[in-house]
């Protein structure tokens, strides 16, 4: 058993720094590089590319970024896991097979771990019982099945943990948790009981802080004047040793910042009850987190406790609800506000006489309540904005609709208040919107698949 192990974020999401991944493995020794491209609406996304080619349905710059460290991975032993496989995992890995070898790295092994995407499946859980509520409304899946867009299970850390137990070098799994993918080497080097949930939840703690890559080493921070260098940041690594207890830091000779602070922020990142936070894997309580700063960027995290798994997998489903359509304008001093709020009130009542039907409609005020809706601030001295811009968006099941509303923005330029510019790109055009269904589903309903090949 090795004394401790290093662990390297490369990815907080699908659009990352390029660049993070590769100065991971480059700038400093490191074990594991774990890299989390999936978020809800990206799922969607790649069902769609899937549907139009089955060729895609994956993060294909993961592709780019493996080629460019095929290298360290091959020589130094550097182990890389990975969601980028989103819908298509098994078209991930013939892209790199394919690339492999032609490098000829032979003996080289990439696991695949899909069985998350049930979307054909639905009908027959839905036979079985399995109705899918949604978690908020309490609705059957049933009523947006023909709506669809994707349905994946949150796996943890156990199929990406078999899959290093077989020997593999590269990860690539659809939608598993993001805190599994950090959790899963500490399992597997460490030895640890699956049903430990304090180590189990110490694992998941820290796979929650370098889920986001950067943001737990300075970008994102409430006190970012502090930061240094943080054009060149640096992404955060967990030192892991095999009582629970890890390190956060990054490598020498970046920037960023990693502090009490940065740590603290990150930890409070999308998190309900912080006692009950529940991934596939256990229970982690948030508030038994112990952590003190240990030198320059290094912070040392223990003390996690942890309680047994639920017996549900979550779902993450995707369904199409309508259309929505937005666009700008701005407006200039003098009464740059009553402007602007005229305008969007000239817009939709037009709409209205026009017989235009929404299900929602929203305007605001870009510098005065498009972060902040507390509706004082509207009762401040207004007069000297030297610009506003009128952001308008609605929503309904009508695209024909939207896309007549779109054809009201240019001409109130010249037909409604003075002082506008901003417009730009043509007419805005309706598109669709995306709607997140949460579910739960028992565990002994599916199941995980592995499967290993070689070069």
């Amino acid at each position: 058993m090795k004394k401790y192990i290093k662990i390297a974020s490369g990815q907080g999401f699908w659009g990352d720094l390029p660049n993070a991944p590769v100065n991971q493995v480059k700038k400093g020794k490191i074990d594991y590089l774990v890299m989390d491209y999936l978020a809800e609406v990206t799922m969607s996304i790649m069902q769609k590319q899937k549907m139009r080619d089955s060729r895609y349905g994956y993060a294909r710059d993961f592709v780019e970024v493996v080629e460019s460290i095929l290298g360290h991975i091959h020589k130094d032993g550097v182990k890389v896991i990975s969601n980028a496989g989103g819908v298509n995992p098994m078209a991930c890995k013939d892209a790199l097979l394919e690339i492999a070898r032609k490098g000829r790295y032979i003996g080289l092994k990439i696991a695949v771990i899909d069985g998350d995407d049930i979307l054909k499946d639905l009908p027959e859980l839905l036979d079985h019982g399995h109705e899918l509520k949604n978690m908020e409304t309490g609705k059957p899946i049933k009523s947006v099945l023909d709506r669809l867009l994707s349905a994946n299970i949150y796996f943890g850390c156990r199929p990406v943990v078999e899959a290093l137990n077989q020997g593999a070098d590269i990860v690539i799994t659809g939608r598993v948790t993001d805190t599994g993918l950090t959790l899963a080497p500490m399992v597997h080097e460490f030895e640890w009981d699956f049903n430990d949930f304090h180590l189990m939840a110490s694992g998941t703690v820290a796979g929650h802080i370098i889920e986001c890559g950067g943001q737990v080493t300075g970008g994102n921070f409430t006190d970012w004047h502090t930061v240094n260098e943080i054009e060149d940041i640096g992404f955060p690594i967990i030192e892991a040793y095999p009582d629970g207890t890890f390190y956060v830091t990054k490598h020498e000779n970046t920037g960023g910042l990693i502090s009490e602070m940065t740590v603290k922020e990150q930890l409070l990142y999308e998190i309900g009850n912080p006692q009950v936070y529940i991934t596939p894997d256990c229970i982690a309580d948030f508030t038994t987190i112990q952590l003190s700063q240990e030198g320059i960027n290094r912070v040392k995290v223990w003390g996690i406790q942890g309680k047994p798994e639920t017996p549900t997998y979550k779902i993450s489903a995707s369904y199409l609800d309508g259309y929505k359509l937005t666009s700008t304008l701005v407006y200039c001093w003098p009464d740059a506000y009553k402007k602007a709020k005229a305008a969007g009130e000239i817009l939709l009542k037009r709409a209205e006489k026009s017989g235009l039907i929404f299900r929602n409609s929203n305007v605001e005020f870009i510098g005065l309540n498009s972060c902040n809706e507390d509706p004082g601030i509207l009762n401040k001295d207004l007069n000297e904005l030297n610009e506003v811009q009128m952001r308008i968006s609605v929503q309904g099941n009508s695209k024909e609709d939207l896309d007549q509303f779109g054809k009201e923005i240019a001409p109130l330029i010249l037909t409604g208040p003075s002082g506008v510019t901003g417009f730009a790109g043509g007419r805005p055009r309706a598109t669709e919107v995306v709607a997140y269904w949460p579910a739960l589903l028992d565990k002994n309903a599916a199941k995980p698949r592995i499967n290993l090949f070689e070069v």
